[in-house]
């Protein structure tokens, strides 16, 4: 192979444009290589030679030489001119220095500065001193900066500012700075007296300008130094370039590099067979390709074609002068196309380069990479398009569409009827269902849309339900087994012009979903083994698909079971508010957004709103605790800011329990809004862990937000109290409380959809309901990313007619007018069937206030739905019932209240507490009096109460 890499070699490495065929003699013959060359060097230069590449390598070689001189030239010229303003520099120190300390240390410079008028006496002697020395002044100063000498005479006299504290201090020095000459090299040195103390200074200046000349004066001497040396390195590097321009024919460097690589190329990469054969016939080159499709003997080059074995007719055309353009020649079991060309461009036959390609091959690859190419853009296609949505019926549909027409005319989908609903597929037994069907009119002879698939027992297709199996059918008017199982439709589906059916399972996590099939009809070809693997590989890829909506169905369905489960079912009977409410679940899914209206003794009522973070079965455990814990703590009668701390502390607690569990999510991050409003004075009490503050439409049209104090949501554990606050509202205005999916999205910031709300509230009253709706149609986006609740509450005020009210001093005489006043209330409200027990009730409640409580002691009667019984005192201490003894003649009282009341509690507040117990009022309640006396209800109680 050296020698076939040598004459390749040598064929290409001629000039661009010239013929690549040299003029070969015969076998023997010693005159072939003169020959070539003189027809290298003298055959039609202005026809063969084409102009030399822009950039040759000799052109880049000479240019990369030239530049280094250039570059080391500039070095040296910049180096020498640096050392040589250096050393002149130094010089010039050295210089100053020398004629200060002269001048400083002269004869008669003492006595001239004693004398009266040292200038005169100076003046001369510096200026002599001066041109002697080569500076450009002789300066002497008097220690108070008084000039007596310089060469220039208008500075004599003035007052100069300078560093000369060292010289002052005896210490001659030399600087650079800008004085009354320009800048300066300055030295200067000390004049003492005989007893050693300085008495002058004297400084010789030297500017730098004039160092500076002095360095150009030998700057032409350096550039022509530098010229020089560069015109001898040019001269040299020119003639290399010209030398490697010789060896290189004045390529350039892709060239040389691109023919080498072409070389390689055709004798071992490409897979396409190449000869070069001389003028005489004979065989110059044979690339691997070009061997192994002949089948040459190993010394094949350098012989005559016609002694290679090769068919008569291919020899006769590579000895030929003839050119050929994909000749088929038969080559033993290949079919070869041949290309046939001179090697030189002008038509003299000097050569011929042959061309070999195995067509039956390429023909039969090139069908393969066609049909794989067209499998793998179906099975891109079907990744990008099949699972666009989490719905199981919508991804089956997606399944058969995507394969018609590219793989199959009609494409049937099956699934079973627990996968349609989300649930885990039974093992065996169960039926499918038709899903989707795609590639047929609405006419078409296949069972329909919806239709159960009932498969009879030991048909091929019950057995593919149960086990599982891929199946094909090339020939459906030939299987018994098919037709066995609806032979009329079977019929039918033949003479619609289906001919073959290849049925595969849809098979996810090792269960089987359904089944997919793909029908062929008219000319169509008929399904084989290899388009059954590829409908195995596209049916594997959707039913991943199908599993994972089917299991987020499950979990969708589960999780929404749960929320409506927890969500309260309807709205608690009370006469405090008039109430709507809303709730949207999220697109993505259930999330743990929630409400609640809680009754709350004393006509009162709660409103409650809270938001857990994320969605699905975890989100709505999660809001159903949450809104267990408000329910219990609701019960304990806890002001807004007391139910939040303890809700806090819960939510603490049961994070610290659930932090070892494995993929649980805290509950940190939950928010709760907490309101109570009071029908008898009108007052909102309000609270919030980190949730958005309420809104409140007035009557008159204006709304305004409630903004409770801020605390942080429920479970971060900070410490921090929770705050509240206090807003007294007429009859009739509007509580608006909201999550933030309502006001905040990603297209939508929180201070935007706050806008929206206030605008959506604003204008003319209107009912919760019509509230409701114009919010959610103002506020409400297309496709909601996070759950919306919305509940709005109108407010009621109790009629005073309904209320009473007694304040009771601490004496228990004031019991009697107590009751009796009740009982003239109760006449008045025409509730007289329950004044005994109401009577009983107050007068258990007063005698216990006044005995064990503290002033200020106050009763009140409101008239509701109830008739509540409230008992306030300054006392906290707060009764409960206990077992008395027999021997006990008190300690029975709350067994009394319990008895007569329906409901009974106690709340506190900032100035004590409030024991409540509430009545039925219907007129069916029977009088206590005409049931059980008081002795009765006694002689059957065994247990008591005591404060």
């Amino acid at each position: 192979m050296s020698g076939i890499s040598g004459r390749l070699r040598r064929w290409l490495s001629r000039a661009p444009g010239r013929s690549a065929t040299p003029d070969v003699p015969p076998a023997g013959s010693a005159t072939g290589d003169q020959q070539g060359e003189r027809s290298v060097g003298t055959g039609r230069p202005q026809q063969t030679r084409t102009p030399l590449p822009a950039r040759s390598v000799a052109h880049e070689v000479f240019l990369l030489q030239l530049l280094l001189v250039v570059l080391l030239v500039a070095a040296a010229v910049v180096a020498i001119v640096v050392q040589a303003r250096r050393d002149t520099m130094t010089d010039a120190r050295h210089r100053t220095l020398a004629a200060a300390e002269s001048f400083a240390h002269s004869s008669g410079l003492q006595e001239a500065l004693n004398s009266d008028n040292p200038t005169a006496k100076l003046q001369p002697l510096a200026e002599e001193a001066r041109k002697a020395s080569g500076v450009d002044a002789l300066i002497v100063y008097k220690l108070d900066g008084i000039t007596l000498t310089h060469s220039d005479p208008r500075q004599i006299g003035k007052h100069v500012i300078g560093p000369y504290a060292d010289a002052a201090r005896g210490k001659p020095f030399t600087r650079t700075f800008e004085g009354a000459l320009g800048l300066s090299v300055i030295s200067a040195a000390p004049v003492k007296d005989s007893s050693g103390k300085v008495v002058a200074i004297v400084s010789a200046p030297v500017t730098v300008e004039k160092v500076q000349k002095s360095v150009n004066q030998q700057l032409p001497i350096f550039l022509g130094t530098a010229v020089g040396a560069l015109a001898l390195a040019g001269g040299g590097a020119g003639l290399v370039s010209r030398r490697l321009r010789r060896q290189t024919h004045g390529l350039g460097p892709a060239e040389m590099t691109r023919m080498y690589e072409h070389h390689d190329a055709v004798l071992h990469a490409v897979r396409e067979g190449v000869l070069i054969v001389g003028r005489d016939g004979r065989l110059l080159l044979a690339n691997d390709e070009a061997q192994r499709l002949l089948d040459l003997p190993a010394d094949a080059e350098g012989r005559h074609v016609g002694d290679l074995g090769l068919d008569h007719r291919t020899a006769e055309l590579l000895a030929s002068d003839r050119i050929a353009t994909d000749e088929v020649h038969l080559a033993q079991d290949r079919l070869l196309a041949l290309n046939k060309r001179s090697t030189d461009p002008h038509g003299a036959h000097q050569g011929s380069v042959v061309t070999l390609r195995d067509t039956t091959e390429l023909r039969w690859l090139s069908g393969r990479a066609e049909v794989a190419r067209e499998r793998l853009r179906l099975l891109y296609d079907a990744g990008a398009r099949i699972g666009s949505t989490l719905n199981v019926e919508r991804t089956a549909e997606e399944l058969a569409q995507v394969a018609v027409p590219r793989f199959a005319d009609i494409v049937t989908v099956e699934l079973l009827d627990p996968v349609l609903r989300g649930e885990e597929p039974a093992v065996t037994g169960t039926q499918p269902r038709r899903t989707a069907i795609a590639g047929l009119a609405a006419d078409h002879p296949l069972h329909p849309v919806g239709e159960l698939m009932g498969f009879l027992p030991g048909t091929p297709a019950a057995a593919h339900v149960d086990q599982g199996r891929s199946v094909v059918e090339t020939d459906l008017a030939s299987s018994s087994g098919w037709r066995s199982q609806d032979p009329e439709r079977a019929r039918r589906i033949l003479d619609h012009g289906v001919h073959s059916l290849a049925v595969v399972p849809l098979r996810a996590r090792g269960v089987v979903l359904g089944l997919v099939d793909f029908w062929r009809s008219g000319s169509s070809p008929p399904f084989d083994d290899e388009d059954l693997s590829f409908a195995e590989e596209l049916a594997g890829r959707a039913a991943v698909g199908i599993d994972n909506a089917r299991r987020y169905t499950r979990e969708r369905t589960m999780a929404m079971t749960l929320q409506r489960s927890l969500m309260p079912r309807g709205l608690p009977d009370q006469d405090a508010l008039e109430v709507a409410h809303r709730y949207l679940p999220a697109q993505a899914g259930v999330g743990g957004d929630w409400f609640d209206v809680i009754p709350l003794p004393g006509a009162r009522v709660a409103l409650v709103i809270g938001d857990v973070v994320g969605h699905g079965l975890h989100a709505a455990a999660t809001m159903g605790r949450l809104r267990i814990a408000v329910h219990n703590f609701s019960a304990l009668d806890l002001s807004p800011d007391e139910l939040l701390r303890h809700l806090d502390e819960l939510v603490t607690h049961l994070d610290v329990q659930d932090e070892d569990a494995e993929e649980r999510p805290a509950i940190t991050g939950a928010t709760c809004l907490y309101v109570v409003y009071d029908s008898v004075s009108g007052q909102v009490t309000a609270a919030t862990a980190g949730h958005l503050p309420p809104a409140v439409a007035h009557p008159d049209g204006r709304v305004e937000f409630l903004h409770p104090p801020v605390s942080p949501p429920l479970g971060l554990g900070t410490g921090l109290p929770f705050e509240t606050v206090e807003l007294s509202l007429p009859e009739g205005s509007r509580l608006v409380l909201y999550t933030d999916g309502l006001v905040e999205s990603r297209s939508r910031d929180l201070d935007t959809g706050l806008d929206a709300l206030h605008a959506a509230l604003a204008g003319p009253d209107r009912t919760p309901e019509e509230t409701c709706t114009t919010v959610m149609r103002s506020l409400l986006p297309a496709r909601s990313a996070d759950d919306v609740a919305l509940l709005v509450a109108r407010t009621r005020r109790l009629d005073p007619a309904h209320v009473a009210e007694w304040d009771v001093p601490r004496d228990p005489a004031a019991v009697g007018p107590v009751r009796n006043g009740c009982v003239r209330q109760l006449a008045e409200w025409g509730l007289e069937h329950i004044a005994f027990g109401t009577e009983l009730i107050l007068s258990e409640l007063v005698t216990n206030a006044i005995r064990y409580g503290a002033e200020p002691i106050h009763v009140r009667l409101l008239h509701t739905r109830t008739l509540i019984c409230e008992v306030s005192d300054g006392s906290s201490t707060s009764p409960h019932i206990r077992q008395a003894k027999d021997t006990d003649e008190e300690g029975r009282g709350l067994f009394l209240v319990a008895q007569f009341a329906e409901h009974w509690g106690t709340r506190y507040s900032p100035r004590g507490k409030t024991i409540w117990a509430a009545q039925a009022v219907g007129t069916d309640t029977a009088p206590a009096s005409e049931e059980e006396s008081e002795e009765d209800l006694l002689g059957h109680w065994e247990d008591g109460g005591e404060w």
